[in-house]
């Protein structure tokens, strides 16, 4: 009896307890809703890419080789392009230039693929059909899932691994190769379940989303700026920046709804001021309306803030059955 309580304990409090303060986080966020993504073809957004005119989304693995050309403003498909390749699990997109993207095929939940692909993509309003740039990518250390794509100033690719642990931040060679297979190397950490990233302010800081918390690192360096928290969604996967700093989230799910929100004030200031000591504010303090609330510099993750919550259910349900134990036993 008392192992049945444990597990449904467990399983509450993975469960019902998170969603609660998830619920909580999302009604204070102070997010602007800009669209939904009522195209019924796009079921699982993750990816999001932000050209200014145009925006482009893409869906988890199982879809074709294709990406949604989004209108900025209604979230309407304008384009649809069909890169005409075999991928195996697209994760994400980042900017290429004006009118293309590049698509990440990189995902790897089980750890197995000895080499993952960065396609170059044009887009653009209307139906495309492109033959792409293709590149292979290799792990110097072996296989690793990741979702987050970027291109530094330079035009430079970097992936970042996925795992409760945080995520190592990988350099692609600085000259592509087409046809051979191009080793990546290790830069850098960062914190958090990571999935996605795009560059800030012209490239010189790096935006690391997780699934309910941001993290700003100064670039190259990757040292933390500061830490907020997203609005709540199912299965926060994408983040972008347009070309004005508009920065945007998503989530899978079909019909979901796309967020923008704004860098707290502490850390637009520590941007600003680089010398200055490392984000760290209340609620109260970040600007109205689109800020959302700054945490102490990312040290308790959103993603781990919930696997406290799990263990506090696990701990109060293993305290309720050891009572009724003990009280079984005086009986």
């Amino acid at each position: 009896m008392i192992r049945r309580l444990v597990l449904v304990g467990l399983l509450l409090g993975a469960i019902v307890v998170p969603a609660a303060a998830a619920a909580t986080t999302a009604d204070g966020d102070g997010a602007r809703r800009v669209f939904e993504l009522g195209d019924d073809r796009i079921v699982e957004s993750s990816g999001l890419a932000d050209l200014g005119s145009l925006m482009v989304t893409v869906n988890d693995s199982g879809d074709s080789s294709r990406v949604f050309v989004l209108d900025p403003d209604s979230g309407g498909t304008v384009g649809l392009t069909d890169f005409n390749t075999d991928v195996t699990d697209v994760e994400a997109l980042a900017p290429a230039g004006p009118r293309a993207v590049y698509v990440g095929d990189i995902g790897d939940n089980n750890r197995e693929r000895e080499e993952v692909v960065v396609h170059r993509v044009p887009v653009g309003r209307g139906q495309l059909d492109v033959e792409p740039d293709s590149f292979r990518l290799a792990y110097p250390d072996g296989p690793h899932d990741a979702e987050s794509l970027f291109a530094d100033r330079a035009g430079r690719l970097h992936l970042i691994t996925k795992s409760f642990g945080g995520g190592t931040v990988y350099r692609a060679p600085k000259q592509l190769d087409p046809s051979g297979v191009n080793v990546l190397e290790p830069v850098g950490r960062v914190r958090g379940y990571v999935t996605d990233a795009a560059l800030l302010r012209g490239g010189r800081y790096l935006l690391v989303r997780s699934l309910q918390q941001a993290t700003v690192y100064s670039m190259p360096d990757l040292e933390p700026v500061g830490s907020f928290a997203l609005p709540w969604q199912p299965q926060g996967e994408g983040v972008s920046v347009g070309p004005d700093g508009r920065i945007r989230i998503s989530t899978e799910g079909a019909g979901t709804p796309v967020y923008e929100v704004q860098l707290p004030a502490a850390v637009a200031r520590t941007m600003r001021n680089p010398q200055a000591p490392t984000a760290s504010a209340s609620p109260e303090a970040v600007d109205p309306p689109g800020a959302v609330g700054v945490e102490d510099d990312g040290k308790a993750d959103q993603d781990t803030t919930w696997l406290g919550w799990i263990a506090a259910g696990a701990l109060a349900t293993l305290a309720i059955g050891a009572g009724v134990a003990l009280r079984r036993k005086w009986r």
